[in-house]
Protein backbone atom coordinates (compact mmCIF):
# COMPACT_ATOMS: atom_id res chain seq x y z
CA UNK A 1 0.00 0.00 0.00
CA UNK A 2 1.71 3.23 -1.35
CA UNK A 3 0.39 6.57 1.12
CA UNK A 4 0.47 10.05 -1.34
CA UNK A 5 1.31 13.18 0.81
CA UNK A 6 -0.18 16.51 -0.84
CA UNK A 7 2.23 19.06 -0.93
CA UNK A 8 1.18 22.34 0.52
CA UNK A 9 3.20 25.38 0.47
CA UNK A 10 3.02 28.03 3.24
CA UNK A 11 5.15 31.24 3.03
CA UNK A 12 7.73 29.41 0.35
CA UNK A 13 8.29 26.70 2.84
CA UNK A 14 6.71 23.16 1.00
CA UNK A 15 5.25 21.20 3.58
CA UNK A 16 4.09 17.41 3.71
CA UNK A 17 0.97 17.07 5.20
CA UNK A 18 0.72 13.66 6.95
CA UNK A 19 -2.63 11.68 5.56
CA UNK A 20 -3.40 9.87 9.19
CA UNK A 21 -4.74 11.85 12.14
CA UNK A 22 -2.51 9.93 14.39
CA UNK A 23 0.45 10.90 12.05
CA UNK A 24 -0.46 14.05 12.43
CA UNK A 25 -0.68 13.91 16.46
CA UNK A 26 2.40 12.23 16.85
CA UNK A 27 4.21 14.96 14.29
CA UNK A 28 3.68 18.05 16.37
CA UNK A 29 7.27 18.84 17.62
CA UNK A 30 4.89 20.05 21.38
CA UNK A 31 2.87 16.82 21.80
CA UNK A 32 5.88 14.31 21.37
CA UNK A 33 7.67 16.69 24.48
CA UNK A 34 4.81 16.16 26.44
CA UNK A 35 4.48 12.79 26.02
CA UNK A 36 8.31 11.95 26.17
CA UNK A 37 8.20 13.82 29.54
CA UNK A 38 5.40 11.89 30.87
CA UNK A 39 7.11 8.56 29.85
CA UNK A 40 10.45 10.24 31.72
CA UNK A 41 8.50 10.98 34.56
CA UNK A 42 7.05 7.19 34.91
CA UNK A 43 9.87 6.18 34.88
CA UNK A 44 12.31 8.42 37.24
CA UNK A 45 9.71 8.30 40.12
CA UNK A 46 9.99 4.44 41.01
CA UNK A 47 13.76 5.00 40.30
CA UNK A 48 14.19 7.59 42.84
CA UNK A 49 11.63 5.90 45.10
CA UNK A 50 14.30 2.81 44.96
CA UNK A 51 17.40 5.11 45.00
CA UNK A 52 15.80 6.14 48.88
CA UNK A 53 15.50 3.05 49.65
CA UNK A 54 18.63 1.61 48.70
CA UNK A 55 20.44 4.66 50.58
CA UNK A 56 17.91 3.89 53.89
CA UNK A 57 19.06 0.05 53.86
CA UNK A 58 22.87 0.68 53.34
CA UNK A 59 22.40 3.65 56.31
CA UNK A 60 21.04 0.70 58.36
CA UNK A 61 23.41 -1.80 57.28
CA UNK A 62 26.55 0.54 58.27
CA UNK A 63 24.32 0.83 61.66
CA UNK A 64 24.50 -2.46 61.85
CA UNK A 65 28.18 -3.00 61.17
CA UNK A 66 29.28 -0.52 63.50
CA UNK A 67 26.85 -2.65 66.29
CA UNK A 68 28.73 -5.84 65.61
CA UNK A 69 31.89 -4.24 66.12
CA UNK A 70 30.87 -2.50 69.42
CA UNK A 71 30.25 -6.06 70.39
CA UNK A 72 33.13 -8.09 68.98
CA UNK A 73 35.21 -5.43 71.46
CA UNK A 74 33.10 -5.82 74.26
CA UNK A 75 33.47 -10.12 73.34
CA UNK A 76 37.20 -9.50 73.11
CA UNK A 77 36.99 -7.05 76.54
CA UNK A 78 35.14 -10.01 78.24
CA UNK A 79 37.57 -13.32 77.24
CA UNK A 80 40.38 -10.89 78.44
CA UNK A 81 38.64 -10.65 81.57
CA UNK A 82 37.42 -14.56 82.13
CA UNK A 83 41.38 -15.55 81.30
CA UNK A 84 42.85 -13.61 83.80
CA UNK A 85 40.04 -14.54 86.12
CA UNK A 86 41.10 -18.06 85.20
CA UNK A 87 45.05 -17.39 85.57
CA UNK A 88 47.10 -18.30 89.23
CA UNK A 89 47.31 -14.30 89.14
CA UNK A 90 44.38 -13.62 89.79
CA UNK A 91 43.94 -16.54 92.25
CA UNK A 92 46.81 -15.31 94.14
CA UNK A 93 45.29 -11.86 94.11
CA UNK A 94 41.75 -12.60 95.57
CA UNK A 95 43.48 -14.51 97.82
CA UNK A 96 45.68 -12.23 99.33
CA UNK A 97 42.73 -9.02 99.14
CA UNK A 98 39.95 -11.20 100.23
CA UNK A 99 41.28 -13.86 102.51
CA UNK A 100 44.29 -12.06 104.28
CA UNK A 101 46.95 -14.84 103.08
CA UNK A 102 50.22 -14.78 102.07
CA UNK A 103 53.45 -16.61 100.84
CA UNK A 104 55.76 -18.74 103.30
CA UNK A 105 58.65 -16.33 104.38
CA UNK A 106 56.22 -13.27 103.60
CA UNK A 107 55.27 -10.51 106.61
CA UNK A 108 51.73 -8.43 106.17
CA UNK A 109 52.31 -5.11 106.93
CA UNK A 110 48.60 -3.51 107.75
CA UNK A 111 49.06 0.49 108.14
CA UNK A 112 46.22 2.53 110.18
CA UNK A 113 45.19 5.77 110.22
CA UNK A 114 43.42 8.96 108.65
CA UNK A 115 44.65 9.36 105.31
CA UNK A 116 42.01 11.98 103.85
CA UNK A 117 44.32 14.75 104.13
CA UNK A 118 46.16 12.57 101.49
CA UNK A 119 43.19 12.88 98.69
CA UNK A 120 43.23 15.70 96.24
CA UNK A 121 42.28 19.15 97.78
CA UNK A 122 38.97 20.62 95.36
CA UNK A 123 39.75 23.47 92.96
CA UNK A 124 39.68 26.70 93.41
CA UNK A 125 36.93 28.08 91.61
CA UNK A 126 37.76 31.99 90.31
CA UNK A 127 34.38 34.24 91.64
CA UNK A 128 33.63 35.39 88.48
CA UNK A 129 33.65 39.24 87.46
CA UNK A 130 30.65 41.22 87.00
CA UNK A 131 29.86 42.37 83.06
CA UNK A 132 30.38 45.87 83.69
CA UNK A 133 34.11 44.96 84.73
CA UNK A 134 34.66 42.88 82.09
CA UNK A 135 33.07 45.50 79.90
CA UNK A 136 35.51 48.07 81.22
CA UNK A 137 38.53 45.81 81.14
CA UNK A 138 37.97 45.17 77.77
CA UNK A 139 38.11 48.84 76.23
CA UNK A 140 40.38 50.54 78.53
CA UNK A 141 42.78 48.11 79.78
Amino acid sequence: MVTTHKKIKVNNVSRQRPKSASAAFFANPKIFVIIALLFLLLILFPLAKNYSRKALIEKEIEEINQEILAFEKQNYELQEMISYLQSDQSLEEQARLNMGMRKPGESVAVVQGDFSHLAAPEPVRPIPMPNWKKWYKYFFK
